[in-house]
């Protein structure tokens, strides 16, 4: 699994890279927030969880590491979405912020129970 968060933690780099070009050549800096989550919970978060995976394969190949894994990434773009949708004015997609951030909260508390049940202080 870990391989497959630092794959998808690039894409979400990107994302998150693009729209700051974006905000920098339109000098629109409304977007900054959804700019700085793309970056923290795709980008940083997912590459670090992807080299825990990778350096503990035992926690990486439990069946907690799919659920953080598909909670955090069903979570985390409507969640964006919502932010962008909403600071571009469109208030009646707010309803998906808090829905992907709960799925994203649940996402990294599955995480660190993941972590905590599976890393031995042998192993590292």
């Amino acid at each position: 699994m870990g391989i497959k968060f630092i794959k998808v933690s690039v894409v979400y780099f990107v994302i998150g890279i693009l729209l700051g070009m974006y905000m920098s050549m339109a000098n629109q800096h409304v977007f900054a927030s959804v700019h700085a989550h793309i970056n923290l919970l795709g980008w940083l978060s997912f590459a670090v969880s992807g080299i825990i995976y990778h350096l503990f394969p035992r926690v990486g190949f439990s069946r907690l590491s799919i659920v953080h894994f598909w909670m955090h990434n069903i979570g985390l773009p409507p969640m964006m979405l919502g932010l962008f949708l909403l600071l571009s004015g469109a208030e009646s997609y707010e309803f998906l912020i808090p829905i992907g951030a709960i799925l994203v909260v649940l996402s990294v508390i599955v995480f660190a129970v993941n972590v905590l049940i599976h890393i031995r202080s042998s192993e590292g």
